[in-house]
């Protein structure tokens, strides 16, 4: 349930005289129908949770409604400002880039319109929460009982070419191991970075724990939730000595709903700066020192709504955290591509 003070501050902004106001949630999209109907759900779960405030949501790719057809939605409907919340974990170049890209290209066409972009979920106590309560859940219903010191975490994380992104994953694993009191814990990636969650498990099984929980630091369900899965039935094959628990991601868990609110209420108190410390496209980071500057823009129009989409020729900068304004017109190489527990698919 959501706090009544927490309620009663988002309703009382949206819902009392004008300007009309609506929230807007931008979405990655996926390939699959599990994940594409889960993102719907939890938009059903937030409109329960917040009556009578005009709730629209859309996806970047691989799925419909795209964000525009959100937009479309709120703006037919008489609201004129916007908050826009970005459904994703962690600041990378979803949120930093392709989303605002989209949300200014919208503006552009409607200028008297005004979006308010917030930030993302981010590391915040309530998702911690909800995190924990995935991973006992798990270890509820395992057969054996087996001392939380005799067992071993690994917290896997989506993966981006963004090291600050990346480093996110490792402060959530350091979180939930020290707030359980896991005997160990360790982080690995589904994809772009590393290591990849097979090289992983096939070096954590050598530390000797009894049991490993595998815990995908997802939102949703997906192709690279099911190949974590996977991952971990062909190690457990092998190691029969070792129970392997998977758990469940996040989903929409009540306290995952309920960050998503305060996203909202952070832009009601004018608190919705990202985290840019180690931003790589503002500081020359450890290894990724030649993207300082480089343009941010969204390369998903050719997959919006699952097929082809039209291009843009005016202008996309964009001024919701950052200034960058040499031309980029391709992706960066990701520099550690060649990693030996890395995918194969960046290889060089």
């Amino acid at each position: 349930m959501l706090p009544e003070s927490k309620r009663q501050k988002i309703a009382s902004y949206f819902n009392v005289g004008k300007p009309k106001r609506g929230i807007m949630l931008c979405g990655h999209g996926s390939r699959s129908e599990s994940a594409v109907a889960e993102f719907a759900n939890l938009v059903f779960r937030l409109k329960k949770l917040l009556p009578n405030i005009p709730i629209e949501f859309g996806y970047l790719e691989f799925a419909k409604p795209i964000i525009s057809d959100g937009l479309d939605k709120l703006r037919e409907a008489g609201v004129t400002e916007i908050v826009a919340l970005p459904a994703m974990l962690f600041a990378a170049g979803h949120a930093k880039n392709d989303i605002p890209s989209v949300l200014n290209t919208y503006n552009y066409k409607y200028p008297k319109l005004k979006i308010t972009y917030s930030r993302e979920l981010g590391i915040d106590n309530l998702m911690i929460k909800a995190a924990s309560e995935r991973i006992i859940e798990s270890i509820d219903s395992a057969k054996l009982k087996i001392d939380k010191h005799d067992s071993m975490l690994l917290v896997v994380g989506r993966g981006a070419s963004d090291p600050d992104a990346n480093s996110n994953i490792s402060k959530i694993t350091r979180l939930l191991w020290e707030g359980i009191g896991f005997g160990w814990a360790e982080t690995a990636y589904s994809g772009v970075t590393f290591p990849l969650v097979s090289p992983a498990l096939e070096k954590i099984v050598q530390v000797g724990y009894k049991r490993i929980i595998v815990f995908p630091y997802f939102l949703f369900t997906g192709i690279l939730v099911d190949r974590i899965y996977k991952s971990v039935d062909e190690v457990s094959k092998v190691h029969s000595n070792i129970e392997f628990l998977k758990a469940p991601y996040l989903n929409d868990h009540p306290k995952v709903v309920e960050t998503f609110c305060d996203r909202v209420i952070d832009v009601i108190d004018g608190d919705i700066n990202m985290n840019c410390q180690l931003c790589k496209y503002r500081e020359q980071v450890l290894g990724f020192e030649n993207e300082v500057g480089l343009a941010q823009e969204s390369h998903h129009h050719h997959v919006e709504g699952g097929s082809q989409s039209h291009d843009h020729t005016h202008d996309h900068t964009h001024d919701h955290t950052h200034d960058h304004t040499h031309d980029h017109s391709h992706h960066h190489p990701y520099p550690h591509a060649d990693h030996p527990l890395g995918p194969v698919t960046l290889k060089k």
